[in-house]
């Protein structure tokens, strides 16, 4: 199991995650079909030519996605219980297909959860950053963790 138990996490740590993805063109078509969003600055090339960008946005919901899954493996892969919330989520800049992404992450917050013994909440900093090394995402997630196993 490669994620880490709610007494494993420590306020403060950092994780610069090692995988990365490039991101697509198929990927920002397939999330908007799947999710029903036909906003022409996500799916149309003609659109956006005449957009500031001049070409198509990559949707900014599977940014966030592809943010917080790079960071799974090296906290809470298996170890999860489930998110509890959002916060703060953010795009300073906009992500086109071809970037490549890589996530970091930092633990802002500890807390002992008070109706699930052995269980804790831990407040994530999730940023991702494209290959230039600008941020392109940043958000605050809430994750209910298991405790290490009583031995």
């Amino acid at each position: 199991m490669a994620g880490l138990y709610f007494d494993q996490f420590g306020v403060g740590q950092t994780f610069k995650h090692e995988i990365r993805r490039t991101v697509t063109e198929m990927d920002n078509m397939m999330f908007c079909s799947l999710t029903y969003n036909p906003a022409a600055i996500h799916i149309d090339h003609e659109y956006a030519k005449g957009t500031e960008f001049g070409k198509p946005l990559i949707n900014s919901v599977f940014t966030l996605g592809l943010m917080v899954g790079l960071t799974i493996q090296d906290t809470t892969l298996g170890t999860t219980v489930g998110n509890l919330g959002w916060e703060a989520v953010s795009f300073p800049r906009p992500v086109f297909a071809g970037d490549t992404i890589r996530a970091e992450t930092k633990i802002l917050e500890l807390r002992a959860s008070k109706s699930r013994p052995g269980q804790g909440i831990v407040t994530f900093e999730h940023r991702a950053f494209n290959q230039r090394d600008e941020e392109v995402a940043y958000c605050r997630r809430l994750g209910l963790m298991l405790g290490s196993p009583k031995k």
